[in-house]
């Protein structure tokens, strides 16, 4: 068996810091940096993408919604058009820089509001796929199991992961319980790795009814601004070693 573990990354701006890349970084395979919109700026991109080279970690771009102030998880009336295009400018910048340390992307994966409304609008799956097409249709989509936007990457052509959520519950349709809802980020260690192990294994995860959910991932997402998130990546990594199962990068041959 083998998994991709990835994690949001590079959400820090300016004098603000979020999370602690440099001890997540030892434990991914995948990172999924921010592009300046919900969360960023160029020196903590270039930085996080410096980290991810030295602990030979595979980058993606992590577009959001222009929302600094709400860490672009609040929901924002967009078309299509305008999804298409603020995904295009913010992995196009990031890759851009990337470039600059020699580094090339593996994936993309909209972040917050704009990948959990994707999830369910058709036309906006389909503008955040149309994008990773004219930027570069060998990039891996990233979107949950079933989801419109997987859906929407597939008809462009492009290789999509279906991703699995560590730290987060999950309502019985499938989707990630609004955080909102009390209990719906999961801060206790050792039920988030059984519920890796149980994603890898068993290809299921319990939802917050306690119905079992059919879930079959090539990645799982740990996100890195979780209080703990350093201690809780290593242990999800130890329990997935100790289990045999293999961490590997998705684009990896």
């Amino acid at each position: 068996m083998r998994i991709d573990l990835n994690c949001d990354m590079g959400e820090s701006f300016g004098v603000y810091t979020t999370g602690d890349d440099e001890a997540v970084m030892r434990s991914i395979t995948s990172a999924n940096v921010a592009c300046g919109f919900h969360a960023g700026d160029p020196s903590v991109i270039r930085r996080t993408l410096r980290l991810a080279k030295a602990h030979g970690v595979a980058v993606g771009a992590h577009p959001g919604f222009p929302d600094l102030v709400g860490f672009g998880r609040r929901e924002i009336q967009a078309t299509a058009a305008e999804v298409e295009d603020a995904v295009l400018y913010q992995v196009s910048a990031l890759a851009g820089m990337a470039a600059a340390e020699g580094l090339t992307l593996q994936h993309v994966k909209a972040h917050g509001a704009l990948y959990n409304m994707a999830v369910r609008d058709t036309a906006l799956a389909r503008g955040i796929a149309r994008a990773v097409v004219q930027f570069d249709r060998s990039l891996i989509l990233f979107g949950l199991p079933g989801s419109d936007l997987l859906t929407a990457g597939r008809a462009e052509g492009l290789s999509v992961a279906a991703e699995g959520f560590a730290d987060r519950a999950y309502d019985p349709d499938g989707s990630l319980a609004s955080r909102r809802t009390p209990g719906s980020v999961i801060h206790d260690a050792t039920r988030v790795v059984d519920r890796v192990l149980r994603m890898v294994r068993d290809r299921t995860v319990e939802t917050t009814d306690g119905s079992m959910l059919s879930l079959d991932v090539a990645t799982i997402c740990v996100h890195g601004d979780t209080p703990g998130a350093a201690d809780l990546v290593a242990k999800v990594k130890a329990g997935l070693e100790a289990a045999g199962v293999a961490l590997t990068a998705v684009g990896a041959v």
